[in-house]
């Protein structure tokens, strides 16, 4: 009896000595929900569970949850993801942002022009897959994400981890747990509508949140004894609420999500549900007002977290050290997915070399530089350390299928009138590097534009471009009239009708991205009447002044690296042509050879954040007999794009100045005192005669000519709307202009 009794303490004892010790050994499991930018309440909850010591055994998420998720079971702490997403532009990350100076000239006059792009795809216009490529955001999760890049399965990171996407083609649910972790939490993170979907070993998967969530099922199953489960999904909107077609879309997505969590609330054991009611998928602006709900939701909770605590194994949390990346190593590159582009041409893009050093910067210059030539859809990459202090860089592209494109912007500005852009622009058509490109700009003045170009990069490229420009205005008469008949008519305006057919062939190399020369034939199509004054006993109901067809042959070098076309806040400008005219109809009887030589020269400099100078120096002269003054050089007006040798100047209307020979300096200062909106003052200053440079004397003197202006200016998608309230001390007259949209 005695020995039944020792043994029932013994077993007794050893059961309660299992227990304590299951109890003191917890393993602890968090999952994250999705929530667009809400879910930055994530780093907050984190951050107290760090904060109190807690460990943390495994990590679940979902879309937001698995980028936070997989970034701390990366080994980031939860004070050091806030240091990373404090100092994140989302604005830039989200909208596929490329730098200007990634992209070639041909792509920045695209940027600068459109407004909207849509695919076409047998003869119909298609809406795009999403307002983004997300590759900003894959670049951003790749440099953070380094450390880890030779972990293949996800339960061998810092802290194990998997996360949720969706096959959009079968609508199944996809448990991510291996393979390459900045593509996996792309993936769950790919929000319908504003990422593309990332492609995974064939799959073309989104964001998770559409099937799973909060995925506590499978975290449990993974053998977790207790869960901390953070939920910032949105309730249900109410009828009031109902108000548009966005919010219905998300009200029906959020029925399945919604419904499901009253059965993953009650198997979570800390619940934790920050309060992000005035918060949005895309409050990323507010993103430390929602870190902060986060821990302060999370701090609610500190009681039932201070036990869990105390009830795991006494030893320490897992810590990493995560060293900044400057550069990286490339031994030896993989590409996988090409077909019409040869890997020397992706290559040439990226600037990469096999066994060279290369900064993480310039690595992401070099996917920019590819990804601004629009010709892939996606450029997903891998690193895997090579055991010679360098990586393997396995590249996955995917070529656009898109040949066809349908642009259209609209413009307003105070020469051309109202306007409206219609573009049609085919890729591949002879080669798989060329491209043509038409707009048809309906409105008061009807335009077109014409260019087919074969892209071959640094190497010599050739072109082909036509233009038809018209306008009527009221200009000075000194363009057309000779001093003779200014004297006799006594008059110094003219109301006019131009017209401008201009087409080109040309060839053009790169030595580098933003330096180019280009030398060419043109022929050039120049009429110029009026109604305004008619010949004695004419029986015309106008005067022609121009109507001769010339012929001629320029060269051009350009150097660009303003980082923005309408408000630099730093790099250089630099624009020299010269064009010798070799022949003439010669309407009026009197052509001979004459040649134009001009150049512009800026520089734009940031002194204080938000406040930003640019001073440029315009120069030009013509050599050769004083004929042919269409082709004159004229200024006034404001304005981008003009043909010819006009060129805009503060303080006079359009086509007010004009001479063979000109010289102008222009300081601007700009203000962006609010996100996108300007305030600018600038001065201008020159001199514009005939013969300007034929005496030092003459055009190192005080300026004949200066005007002033004050501007109000803010950045949309379809380009800058701009008023200007220019005046010149000479004629003691103010002007204002007025242009809306990008300039074409």
């Amino acid at each position: 009896m005695n020995k039944i009794i020792i043994f029932i303490v013994v077993l007794l004892t050893n059961v309660s000595f299992a227990q304590q010790s299951q109890e003191k050994d917890l393993k602890v499991g968090v999952v994250l929900s999705g929530g667009g930018a809400k879910g930055l309440a994530h780093i907050g909850v984190l951050k107290t569970l760090d904060s109190l010591g807690l460990k943390v055994d495994y990590v679940a998420g979902t879309s937001m949850g698995a980028i936070i998720g997989g970034l701390y079971a990366s080994g980031y702490s939860g004070k050091q993801l806030d240091s990373i997403f404090r100092d994140l532009d989302f604005e830039t990350l989200i909208s596929d942002d490329i730098p200007r100076e990634s992209k070639t000239f041909y792509e920045r006059d695209n940027a600068e022009k459109y407004a909207i792009t849509l695919p076409v795809k047998k003869m119909k216009i298609q809406l795009p897959s999403a307002l983004s490529r997300g590759q900003n955001v894959y670049n951003l999760f790749s440099k953070l994400l380094l450390h880890v890049s030779d972990v293949e399965n996800f339960e061998d990171l810092p802290i194990p981890f998997f996360c949720i996407a969706t096959n959009i083609e079968t609508g199944a649910k996809v448990i991510l747990d291996k393979g390459n972790l900045p593509q996996a939490i792309a993936a769950s993170g790919a929000l319908p509508t504003l990422f593309q979907p990332v492609f995974i070993d064939g799959n073309i998967l989104t964001d998770g949140g559409v099937v799973d969530n909060y995925p506590i099922e499978i975290l449990k199953s993974k053998g977790v004894d207790r869960v901390i489960g953070v939920d910032v999904q949105d309730g249900l909107m109410s009828k009031d609420e109902l108000v548009s077609a966005t919010g219905v879309l998300f009200q029906i997505n959020n029925f399945h999500a919604i419904k499901a969590m009253d059965a993953k609330s009650k198997l979570t054991d800390i619940y934790i549900k920050p309060d992000i009611e005035a918060f949005n998928l895309i409050s990323f602006d507010k993103g430390q007002n929602i870190i902060k709900n986060g821990e302060n939701a999370a701090l609610k909770h500190r009681k039932a977290l201070s036990e869990l605590k105390a009830k795991q194994k006494a030893k320490d949390l897992k810590k990493v050290k995560i060293v900044p990346v400057d550069s990286i190593k490339i031994n030896m590159i993989r590409v996988i997915g090409l077909d019409k582009y040869t890997r020397s041409y992706l290559l040439g893009k990226l600037k990469l070399k096999s066994g060279e050093k290369v900064s993480y910067n310039d690595f992401n210059k070099g996917v920019n530089n590819l990804m601004a030539t629009n010709n892939f859809d996606s450029f997903q990459y891998d690193f895997k350390g090579d055991n010679k202090d360098g990586y393997l860089l396995t590249a996955y592209v995917k070529e656009s299928a898109t040949k066809t494109l349908f642009r259209f912007s609209v413009h307003y500005d105070d020469l051309y009138k109202s306007a409206a852009l219609l573009n049609l622009t085919q890729k591949r058509i002879l080669f798989d590097n060329d491209v043509a490109s038409l707009d048809i700009i309906l409105g008061d003045n009807m335009r077109y534009n014409f260019d087919y170009f074969i892209d071959k990069g640094f190497y010599w490229s050739i072109g082909v471009r036509s233009r038809y420009n018209t306008f009527h205005k009221n200009i000075s008469a000194s363009l057309v009239l000779e001093e003779s008949q200014l004297s006799t008519q006594a008059i110094n305006k003219i109301d006019i009708e131009l017209s401008d057919f201009t087409n080109q062939f040309f060839v053009q190399t790169f030595l580098r991205r933003d330096f180019s020369l280009k030398m060419g034939a043109e022929h050039k199509r120049l009429n110029v009447s009026s109604e305004t004054i008619l010949e004695e006993n004419s029986q015309q109901d106008k005067t022609v002044f121009e109507k001769s067809d010339y012929f001629s042959v320029l060269g051009a070098l350009k150097f660009d690296t303003y980082d923005h076309i309408y408000y630099p806040n730093t790099g250089f400008y630099f624009e020299g042509n010269f064009q010798i005219f070799l022949a003439s109809s010669d309407y009026n009887n009197n052509f001979s050879q004459f040649s134009f030589a001009k150049g512009e020269l800026g520089y734009a400099f940031s002194l204080l954040e938000n406040l930003s100078f640019n001073v440029v120096s315009q120069a030009g002269f013509k050599i050769g007999e004083n004929s042919n003054k269409s082709l004159n050089f004229a200024l006034g007006g404001y304005g981008r794009n003009f043909i010819n040798n006009f060129v805009s100047f503060y303080g006079y209307d359009y086509i007010s100045l004009t001479g063979n020979s000109f010289i102008k300096g222009m300081a601007a200062m700009d203000y962006e005192f609010l996100n996108k909106q300007h305030f600018s003052v600038a001065a201008n200053y020159a001199h514009v005669a005939d013969g300007v440079f034929e005496s030092t004397d003459k055009w190192l003197s005080a300026p004949e000519f200066s005007g002033y202006a004050i501007g109000y200016g803010v950045e949309t998608f379809f380009g800058p709307v701009e008023l200007k309230y220019t005046w010149s001390p000479e004629t003691k007259n103010a002007k204002w202009f007025f242009n809306l949209g990008f300039w074409f």
